[in-house]
């Protein structure tokens, strides 16, 4: 078929109702309100449901998402700064500012000392709650001890515990066995029962497929619908960058591609003015968004995002289904199958069970949850029509699950061909972060999660410095972790040397690349590291950035020691620095590796090239 980009494409995009046209951005503020007023409903029972389901919850939720500045004067209201910290005066709401500001073990100690034995049992049971909020299981179980076993509140804080380490039919049971109580805090454990209902029913598939469809409208051949969790331009990640590029590849292979997303994103995550579609470069994203009430708890709301993409495959004749991790959109995708009879690839980008268990300890392999997630995510690849995922060591994974390999294609990350060209005149982004010209940039770009090892690079970086390296940390991104990575930047005397950008604008990213003199890549010694391969040490390599990553086996599947990166022991900061302080005194060095590694990257690494895997993986299945 054309490339879309000509009248056809035009055309085609409008009769679906969507366009990118001059006068769209001259009526964005007029369209933004009329989103706004049709996203309300479901916006406002959205934000009470949060409210009156867990109130502490959604005081932590809340918190991360208020700007900067306001959490700031938050934390001096609350008192954060008062020496000593004292348990006096709304512990609660104090140690919730000391953890935002990356303060954890002060929070911790603060809600300890709140729940001496002569403390009130509402506060005992607000610092329990808030501990399990703040995921911290262990400080949440000694502070329960506290509260009498009858106390009105306390089996559904049990409840959430044991749903935090996996066991949710027994959470559900002690929800069950709760005495009657019809103050606010029955209600709370009645709703709570309903959504642990509802997610083990969405883990089990225990969901209805909805009816075959009588009339099948005829697919338009080329034509492809990418099923995603959430997409730019709301969320810029790793997933979301894979998908967009994905896109654009096909796109000027030829193909029609269209992505839709969960259902509710991205109202649910706080964008309220969120329109129907959105286009991206010339990709429409679709939104299924409910007018009224949003559907609860979970398997209502999977049900209704079946519903809707229903209506989207009526409309839009995709010949076939791209779902993508994680199992919620293969699930959606196979229910698809089954009325409109369209074959589903189902791409695999993670372990999410892993990923959950790097946050909650090997104590949760085997637990329900982990079980559950897991067989939820193989079902998908077993029934799938084609599998695809991201490498070699991820392929042997899937197919030790009992998936055939020759419905296994591996589509590896890859870079845009842009991606390729000389990186941006350094000098003005690293003026205006403050970077000398003597300075060596190392760091990377990168969500602020637990696994990523960022702890690990600061104290190389601590390292690096005693070493007296002319060495500066620079960390690109956000996440929950950031707090506390601040915090730590103190505690090791590195904050002057140390530049934490923020979130960054997705089309600025190549600027941040040509700030850094070494990526860094220091994920740690955990089952999600070496299962899954992240894209962003792909883009650095195809930026001529020298790669120094841990030595777990999803990394090491990119990197040639000594020619095209270095690797080394993860979780340890001296090796780390050893390996840096090798590339800090050696710019030939850097220059050797950063260029081999652009040349294995454009060999191979490039989107184009992915995209014809996929043309010729959708021909096989009939779709072109």
């Amino acid at each position: 078929m054309p490339d879309l980009p000509g009248q056809q494409g035009r055309c085609l995009l409008e009769s679906i109702g969507v366009t990118d046209s001059p006068d769209t951005t001259r009526n964005r503020p007029l369209r933004r309100t009329g989103a706004l007023l049709l996203n309300l409903p479901a916006a406002g029972s959205l934000a009470l449901r949060q409210v009156t389901d867990d109130p502490t919850h959604a005081a932590v939720l809340a918190t991360r998402l208020l700007p900067e500045r306001l959490r700031r004067i938050g934390a001096r209201l609350a008192g954060v700064d008062r020496a000593p910290a004292t348990a006096t005066g709304r512990p609660v709401l104090r140690a919730l500012a000391l953890w935002d500001r990356g303060r954890r073990a002060e929070a911790l100690e603060l809600l300890q000392r709140a729940v001496a034995p002569d403390a009130p049992p509402r506060q005992v049971l607000r610092c329990a709650g808030l501990a399990l909020a703040l995921d911290q299981p262990e400080a949440a179980e000694r502070i329960l001890k506290e509260l009498p076993a009858g106390y009105p509140g306390r089996r559904r804080l049990d409840a959430l515990l044991a749903s935090r380490e996996g066991r949710l039919t027994e959470a559900v049971r002690l929800l069950d066995a709760a005495p009657p109580d019809r103050r606010l805090r029955g209600y709370h454990a009645r709703r709570t029962r309903r959504r642990l209902e509802g997610e083990l029913a969405v883990l089990r598939n225990e969901l209805p497929t909805g009816h075959r469809s009588p009339a099948r409208p005829a697919p338009v051949r080329g034509r492809v619908l990418h099923l995603v969790t959430n997409s730019l331009p709301h969320k810029s990640a790793g997933y979301t960058v894979r998908t967009h590029e994905i896109a654009l590849a096909q796109r000027r292979l030829g193909l029609d591609p269209h992505v839709v997303t969960r259902f509710g994103f991205p109202v649910q995550q706080g964008a309220f003015d969120a329109a129907g579609q959105d286009v991206v470069d010339g990709i429409p994203y679709h939104r299924l968004l409910p007018r009224g009430r949003f559907p609860w708890p979970e398997d209502r709301a999977m049900a209704a995002n079946v519903d809707h993409a229903a209506a989207l495959v009526e409309r839009l004749r995709p010949a076939v289904l791209h779902a993508a991790t994680k199992h919620v959109n293969g699930q959606v995708a196979l229910a698809l199958r089954e009325r409109y009879g369209l074959p589903v690839v189902y791409e695999v980008r993670g372990f999410l069970e892993e990923t959950w268990l790097s946050r909650h300890g090997d104590g949760g392999l085997g637990s329900e949850r982990y079980e559950l997630a897991r067989e939820a995510e193989t079902d998908c690849m077993r029934r799938a029509d084609l599998v695809v995922t991201l490498g070699e060591i991820m392929k042997a994974e899937i197919a030790a699950r009992g998936v055939p390999e020759d419905r296994i294609l591996v589509v590896p990350n890859a870079v845009d061909e842009g991606f390729l060209a000389p990186l941006p005149d350094r000098a003005p982004v690293r003026a205006r972060l403050g970077l000398r010209p003597d300075d060596v940039a190392v760091g990377l770009i990168s969500s602020f999660v637990g696994y990523e090892g960022i702890d690990v690079l600061l104290g190389a970086g601590r390292i690096l410095l005693d070493r007296g390296a002319p060495v500066r940390l620079l960390l690109v991104g956000d996440g929950a972790d950031r707090g506390a990575l601040e915090r730590l930047t103190d505690e090791l005397g590195i904050r002057p040397a140390t530049i934490f950008t923020g979130r960054v604008p997705f089309a600025d990213v190549r600027d941040y690349y040509s700030a850094l003199d070494v990526f860094v890549t220091p994920r740690l010694d955990v089952r999600v590291s070496h299962m899954v391969t992240p894209l962003k040490p792909i883009e650095a390599m195809g930026s001529a950035l020298p790669l120094v990553a841990s030595d777990v086996r999803a990394l090491a599947e990119l990197i040639q020691p000594g020619v095209t990166g270095l690797l080394a022991p993860p979780g340890d900061p001296e090796r780390l620095a050893d390996a840096l302080t090798t590339l800090v005194y050696d710019p030939d060095l850097r220059h050797r590796l950063g260029r081999a590694g652009r040349e294995w990257v454009s060999r191979d690494r490039t989107w184009s090239r992915n995209a014809q895997r996929y043309r010729d993986a959708y021909r096989a299945l009939g779709a072109l």
